[in-house]
């Protein structure tokens, strides 16, 4: 008999027990769009929250002096020569290149003195697509040039040090010598971001300035920021940048400079991914039972058709196209159940901002959005569906082999 008959003998078959049948096409759905839905908050909210990382830091790829990363002291820093800044045009998976220089500083006024973070930029090289305090300015404004004299603080750090716009500050560092430089400047910003790190620990200053400052020539900086369309091709990158720097310069991922963010967020990717393993072991379960019990109900059919001529590969066949065609079909039907939510999600998401505060929730000093959005990346989708697939024929294997054995002899005289 030939695959195509077989094929709708085994559709046929299917329905004989529509319950049973639409029960078991239920489960599937419900296992893929759970998959599906795990799955999409993960890729959205991982990636979210690399970007924000990479623009709150270094960078998806972050170019710095050997030593930096363990000791960030100004006296390790490196240059930003033509072939990084010309990146963008020469790599298609890089969209941006910034220079920074950051370090710690000590922040006074006639009162009080407090510790903070600094973050040099170049107003003409970066925007809130590659700075994102630059997004938080609540009140003031961001720098014009880059050898103004201005400071951006925190809105917590701000009002630690009781200052507000047009106050002066004092910043004072350590420059490359070991020699402590100060430098004077008024608030022209203040950054509300909604993280307790980011508002009570950071200050933006303009890069030339504090280049003039320490002492640094016009294309020397502590990182060269690399910025590239998808986080995931950050290693790759940065491999292909390691041969052509200079010896005491090395090209760092984003998961090696935010090694605390990256394993929260690999222990939480194993978390879902074992959701998902047991979700999909209930739903092959579920499927196996539908069709143990179909061929044990049917055991007497088989030795008919046996009988009649059917060989036992035949109904091994049959058996596992409708173990095929139960799985087709509920990817069809995951397909439907899941579109609008998925969109929904997509487009508006959850706001669950009265769970958790204005505030918010960060990790690793990076801020988590209030809003759940989904957004899932293609391959996952194919990989959840391939999966889908080979679980439903896997749980059809078992009873394809018992309809294929059976003996038409003792079969045929069963009730």
């Amino acid at each position: 008999m030939t695959l195509s008959r077989l094929a709708v003998i085994a559709w046929r078959n299917l329905w004989r027990n529509r319950r049973r049948t639409l029960l078991t096409l239920a489960s599937i759905s419900l296992g893929v769009f759970l998959a599906i839905m795990f799955t999409a908050l993960q890729d959205r909210n991982w990636a979210d929250m690399i970007d924000l990382a990479a623009r709150l830091g270094g960078g998806h790829v972050t170019v710095q002096h050997e030593e930096f990363f363990d000791k960030p002291t100004l006296d390790r820093t490196v240059h930003a020569r033509q072939q990084l800044l010309s990146l963008p045009a020469s790599d298609p998976r890089v969209r941006h290149v910034t220079v920074r220089i950051v370090g710690q500083t000590m922040l006074a006024t006639a009162g009080k003195s407090l510790g903070a973070g600094f973050i040099a930029y170049d107003p003409q090289l970066e925007d809130a697509e590659t700075l994102s305090l630059l997004d938080a300015i609540e009140h003031g404004r961001a720098f014009e040039a880059a050898d103004e004299q201005g400071i951006i603080l925190g809105w917590r750090l701000a009002d630690n040090l009781g200052v507000k716009l047009g106050k002066k500050v004092v910043y004072t560092m350590t420059d490359r010598d070991g020699e402590i430089i100060n430098g004077l400047s008024r608030v022209t910003g203040i950054i509300n971001t909604g993280s307790a790190t980011a508002d009570g620990f950071t200050a933006l200053l303009p890069i030339d300035a504090v280049r003039a400052q320490l002492g640094y020539a016009d294309d020397e900086a502590s990182q060269v920021a690399i910025f590239i369309s998808d986080s995931r091709d950050s290693t790759e990158v940065a491999t292909s940048l390691a041969g052509d720097l200079p010896p005491t310069a090395t090209a760092m991922p984003w998961h090696e400079v935010q090694h605390e963010l990256a394993a929260f967020m690999a222990l939480k990717v194993g978390g879902t991914r074992f959701m998902e393993i047991l979700i999909g072991l209930l739903v092959a379960a579920g499927i196996f039972n539908t069709l143990f019990m179909s061929v044990t109900e049917r055991m007497r059919e088989f030795g008919i058709m046996m009988a009649i001529g059917f060989s036992p590969l035949e109904l091994f066949a049959m058996v596992m196209l409708e173990s095929l065609w139960l799985s087709l079909l509920g990817l069809v039907m995951a397909a439907a159940v899941t579109a609008g939510p998925y969109l929904y999600l997509a487009s508006t998401g959850i706001d669950y901002t009265s769970m958790i505060g204005e505030q918010g929730t960060e990790v690793a000093g990076v801020g988590m959005s209030p809003i759940l959005k989904v957004g899932i990346f293609p391959e996952n989708v194919i990989l959840i569906g391939a999966a889908a697939l080979l679980a439903t024929l896997l749980a059809g294997i078992y009873p394809a082999i018992k309809a294929g054995r059976v003996v038409p002899v003792e079969t045929i005289r069963l009730v």
